[in-house]
This record gives structure tokens, sequence and C-alpha cells, in this order.
């Protein structure tokens, strides 16, 4: 189970397990977004640009901290909503090899009784295997409160 809104605290920290890049998971995500821009889908395109290989998708990257956050356990059947992502900002690309993972830090907290729970900002720091930042911003979901 989850943590509660009232589990949260200001200054909580959190790391995530690590996933690697693969090509596969950039050709299923172009297919699935219909973003098939060559800089993410062709490896000799991919040659000619300032990366000079191939990238994975800035909203890929986003998407893989989602789930990355949710095998911490922390939001497993106590999170309301997802509500929304807050000044997210890709520092970094992410290339196919790249073994990224999320450092999690709780900012701020706040009840909402209304909801039967609270809203929590989570600021998360993506980073790849050389503990270089690839993406940061903050989400803010919406957490249940402990059952009376």
């Amino acid at each position: 189970m989850g943590l509660y809104f009232e589990e949260f605290s200001v200054g909580q920290k959190l790391d995530t397990i690590k996933r690697t890049i693969t090509e596969n998971d950039i050709m299923t995500f172009a297919e699935l977004s219909g973003d098939d821009n060559r800089i993410h889908t062709d490896p000799e395109f991919s040659k000619t640009t300032q990366f000079g290989r191939q990238i994975a998708h800035g909203m890929l990257g986003l998407s893989i901290a989602s789930g990355l956050a949710w095998k911490t356990g922390i939001l497993d059947g106590t999170v309301i909503a997802f509500r929304e992502v807050n000044e997210w900002k890709f520092v970094k690309p992410v290339f196919i090899g790249d073994s990224i993972y999320v450092e999690l830090e709780v900012k701020e907290t706040k009840a909402l009784p209304r909801i039967g729970g609270g809203s929590v900002t989570i600021a998360l720091e993506v980073k790849n295997q050389n503990d270089e930042v690839c993406h940061r911003g903050s989400w803010t979901v919406l957490m249940m409160s402990k059952p009376s």
C-alpha cells in the first residue's frame, strides 16, 4: 500500500530504481505517440545532428520517470489523481543505453478535506548513469487521507 497524504512530509526524499533506455522503447513510443521525428527514429539522420546519435523523446523520459516513481510504491492504492506537471525542463538528452533513475523530494503538502486527502508537490530530477540531470521539474499529485 502507498503512503497516505498525512505520511508525506516536506523534505522527504526517495530515489527510484534505474531503467535502461532501448531503441525499442524509442520506436514503440514513436509509434504510440505518432511522433516519428527522425532525430529519434533514424540512426543515420541522427548522426548529422548536434547530438550525433538518436535521442529519446523528451516525453518518453517524462513517461518513464512517472513509471519509475510508481514503482517506488508510494502511490499504490493511495493516489487519487495526477494533477499537474510544473515547470518541466529537458536539460540534457537521454540516449539509447542510458540508465535513468529519478530523485524525488516532497516540496509542499496541502490538506484538501473536500477531496478526502490533499495535494503533494514533488520535485523530481531524472538522472542518467553518470548522475547527470537530464530532466527536472515537479509534479502535483492528489493523495487520499489515512482512513479513520
